[in-house]
């Protein structure tokens, strides 16, 4: 059988996702079918078990699509525009994944990896949320100043990482988990604190931002797509032209090529990792200021969620680019959005959209298994990639 040769550039740079993404949704299909009491009902018969298997899995899916896209099942006589309701909760999960993801490609980008972005997203949720209850600024300026201060709280806690690789050589992963542990036990005791509580409530919650700071939305009350959506995406246009059209972006690729020689050619590596890590920490702190000011409104124990560690995922489906991140968070943001509609209307539980998220993983970091299913050449296995800094 002859196998498959892709050649131009713009399509291996999608071929691995995509294959990947289709593997797993495959897989996933097969745990749909076999997790269904009515479909085994008929595992003695091999025409009625097909079928039985092709309607579950029909209807999960289809599910999944209307919990996250379209849903005609929302449309009133006076407003058909609701049956677009879901897609702005996918946009609106996707929108702080995406923040997170673009921190983590950036730092794998430079050779570095980030898998701190959950302790910096917690951080800049802290600092948006207590500019957001605390002070009395006017409309605009209120969010301007709370998004700031997140900004700042993420970009401290990353850099911080980036001076300690730097100046003793601890290992950036080591450190970001550690420090994750840390940001998370800090929420926790702030939540037990009084300028942290909501009055007359003793469990862990804040105060409700004010108004004045929450992000505006973009299409009334109705549905809770906000301007965070577009912070987002600004995010990512500065990340992308921040690597490929500025002096320091080169830098950053060159010292995540080649440390050694990005030094010998006079390029400050400690400065670099330092400054990498302090920009990272300041986009996925902005992710949490997003989550914070635009649909969460207060903090909880839990208000990172899996921000952080499926911004992993995110930015080695998107394969490290600005671009390709924006996809795959609008990708997982629909995972999300839909796994509960899934759930609420097959019985599928949603735990299957967890294993499609982990099968992604698994097939993007175990590439010769694609490679093989589906017979391809020219495919960059995930060392190369790394080998590369993530430039190729």
């Amino acid at each position: 059988m002859r196998k498959l040769s892709i050649k131009r550039p713009s399509l291996r740079a999608l071929t691995l996702p995509g294959l990947a993404f289709l593997l797993a949704m495959f897989f996933g299909a097969l745990l749909i079918a076999f997790s269904d009491s009515k479909v085994l009902k008929n595992i003695g018969h091999p025409i009625a078990f097909i079928k039985a298997a092709g309607v579950a899995v029909w209807q999960s899916y289809l599910a999944l699509f209307q919990g996250s896209i379209y849903n005609p099942n929302l449309a009133t006589p006076h407003d058909s525009l609701l049956s677009w309701g879901p897609i702005s909760e996918t946009l609106v999960t996707a929108a702080p994944l995406m923040l997170a993801g673009l921190s983590v490609a950036l730092a794998f980008r430079a050779g570095l990896f980030n898998i701190g972005a959950q302790g910096q997203f917690i951080f800049g949720s802290i600092a948006a949320s207590y500019v957001g209850f605390h002070f009395h600024l006017p409309i605009g300026l209120h969010i301007i100043v709370a998004v700031v201060a997140a900004i700042l709280a993420g970009s401290i806690w990353g850099g911080l990482v980036g001076l300690l690789k730097a100046r003793t050589g601890a290992h950036e992963v080591i450190v970001t988990i550690m420090l994750n542990y840390v940001a998370l036990y800090f929420l926790m005791y702030l939540l037990s604190t009084t300028p942290f509580l909501r009055p007359g409530r003793r469990d862990p919650i804040s105060p409700d931002v004010l108004q004045s700071a929450r992000m505006p939305l973009l299409l009334g009350s109705n549905y809770r797509i906000n301007l965070g959506i577009f912070v987002a995406l600004a995010a990512a246009v500065f990340v992308w032209w921040l690597l490929s059209r500025s002096t320091w972006g080169f830098r950053f690729r060159a010292v995540g090529a080649n440390s050694a020689a990005a030094k010998t050619a006079g390029i400050s590596v400690p400065f670099v990792m330092t400054a990498v890590m302090a920009i990272s920490g300041a986009l996925a702190g902005l992710g949490g200021a997003v989550h914070v000011l635009g649909s969460d409104f207060s903090l909880t124990s839990g208000t990172a969620g899996n921000f952080g560690f499926d911004a992993i995922t995110v930015a080695l489906l998107g394969r490290a680019k600005p671009m390709g991140v924006v996809f795959a968070s609008i990708l997982f943001g629909a995972l999300r959005a839909g796994g509960g509609t899934m759930q609420a209307n097959t019985d599928t539980p949603i735990d299957i959209v967890l294993v499609i998220q982990a099968l992604v993983v698994l097939f993007i970091a175990a590439p010769s298994v694609v490679k093989w299913v589906f017979r391809l050449k020219n495919l960059k296995t995930t060392g190369e990639l790394a080998a590369k800094g993530w430039n190729g």
